[in-house]
This record gives C-alpha cells, structure tokens and sequence, in this order.
C-alpha cells in the first residue's frame, strides 16, 4: 500500500511549505531546499553534473527541448500563458530569415498571436502536435481541470514540490503531458537486461508517484494519474497512457531507497558520484589511469 501521511503530518508540511509561486518554482535556489521529480532523477542519472547545476556552476544544454515543451504546455494552460510566453521568447522561436526582429515584434504587438509561417522547425512540429490534441474530442474532454497546479509536501520527511498539467480533482485524476519520438520506441535496461518503454526509460512513473503523494497532501484526494503522449513524428501519434499500481509501488521503493544518500549529497556530506558518461563528465574529465582495450565496452 502506498505510504500516506497523517493529518497533523499534513499540517506541518503545508505551513512549511507556502513560498513556491508560478515565477520562483523553476529558480534552482528552490531546488536547493526542496526535491522534485526533475532533480530526483538527475541525482539517480549523474550526482555530480545535478550538484554542478544546482550549485551554478554548470547548465545542461536542453534549451530547445525545454522551450518546445513548454511552447506545447502554454498553449494548453490558456491563450494568455501562450502568448506571454511567445513574446518572452520570441527571439529564440522564430525564425530569423523569415521574419526580421522588427516585423516579428510588430506581429506579436498587433495580432496578438505567434507568427505560424514564421516559426523555426522544431517549434513547427509543436504546433503539428498541439493541432493533433486540439483536434481530438478524447483529449478535449479528458484534459480538463486546473493548469499547472503546484503541489507540495513531504516523503518520508523530506520536502518536495510538484507542477501538475491538469488537475480535477472532482473526477479524481490528473493528466501531465509528455512529448516523445515515438510511442512504441524501445529502450534497453541494461540493469534489467529487457525492454522498456519510453514511460519507464524516462521513469514517469516516480513524477506520477510523486504528484499523486502531494496533492494527496495537498488537497486530501487520492488521483488516478495519465499521461498523455503525443509524438514528435511527421504525423504525430497519441495516447492516453495509466500507469499500473506495481509501477507505482516500484517508484515508492526506488524514494525509499535512494532518498536519505541523495540528500546526504545535497548537503555535501557525501561526495557526489561522477558518471564518467554524461557531457559534464566528460567536459570535466582528466586522462587517468590506462585502460585496456578489452575494458572498453561493458
């Protein structure tokens, strides 16, 4: 059975825990003292290149893939979200040889809507995926709530924060979308020596653990979490995806497990462990010992 705290336990988490807002939720000063599905999983990937970004020192390239995702979630927060964020980064989502900074700011200001024609490729498959779920009578009538809810509260005393997509709470459910390459793409566990999906390789499934456990706290309904997947193809393709009670109890394990060393390596009493494969590790590397040929590969 999932662990659930106790009222006064919810009491004290939701008085500790009042400061996040729409404009400071993503500031990493918040990451420092809380924990989140994001940097939960970074930790479990690289402790040190997470530590580096968290402390400033170092900032991941994914910017576009950032933008293209948040491009996708505004527009379904509300049209004012959408527009506001257009215009916050307009230079980075049009394109420059097809419209100069002068006519994609004089579009913005006098239509009030993004430049269709005028968008850079990766921004123009966003709108391909967003026309594939604005179309569809299953995601209209599914995908409806409160927009990008936080949520807070804590897991086996350790305080974590949350951003719920879509939150109904009278239907009992919430729904967080998620872009991928394909839906039936394969991706190899080495530790499992199997196949997993696309939703298991990027593990959802401890966000959606996560999200159910705060706004549990939060609002004290248990939700029944989905995500919607909408593909990066030519033709996007889409699913309403449940994740099944093992999954769930599968993420609750792995908190357990790793939560207390991860937090030890927040607070620097534990040395973070390098992965020796990711682009900080490998920015950051010194020629060490030498390595027979036969040791290359595992």
């Amino acid at each position: 059975m999932l662990k659930q705290m106790n009222q006064n336990q919810l009491k004290k988490t939701q008085t500790k825990q009042s400061s996040l807002t729409q404009s400071n939720y993503y500031d990493l000063a918040t990451d420092i003292s809380w924990q989140s599905p994001t940097f939960f999983k970074k930790f479990l990937s690289c402790e040190a290149e997470t530590m580096a970004e968290i402390n400033g020192n170092y900032k991941p390239d994914f910017k576009e893939a950032l933008l293209v995702g948040n491009y996708l979630h505004s527009y379904f927060e509300s049209p004012e979200a959408h527009l506001r964020f257009v215009a916050e980064n307009k230079w980075d989502i049009f394109a420059k040889k097809k419209a100069t900074k002068k006519e994609t700011a004089e579009g913005l200001s006098k239509n009030g809507q993004a430049l269709k024609n005028n968008l850079t490729a990766p921004f123009e498959q966003a709108e391909r995926m967003i026309s594939t779920l604005a179309s569809d009578e299953g995601f209209i009538e599914n995908y409806q709530g409160d927009k990008e809810v936080i949520v807070t509260g804590q897991i086996d005393g350790v305080n974590w924060k949350g951003k719920v997509d879509c939150l109904n709470l009278d239907k009992g459910y919430f729904i967080d979308l998620k872009t991928t390459q394909q839906l039936d793409k394969k991706y190899w566990n080495v530790e499992e020596h199997g196949w997993d999906s696309f939703v298991a390789h990027w593990n959802y499934q401890l966000q959606m653990y996560v999200y159910q456990q705060l706004i549990l706290q939060t609002y004290g309904v248990l939700c029944t979490p989905y995500i919607i997947a909408v593909t990066k193809e030519k033709i996007p393709a889409k699913a309403i995806i449940s994740i099944p009670e093992e999954r769930m109890l599968e993420a609750e394990d792995q908190i357990y497990e790793m939560q207390d060393h991860i937090e030890d390596v927040k607070a620097g009493r534990v040395e973070p462990t390098r992965c020796g494969k990711c682009d900080y590790c490998k920015s950051t590397a010194k020629l060490g010992k030498i390595v027979s040929m036969d040791d290359l590969i595992d």
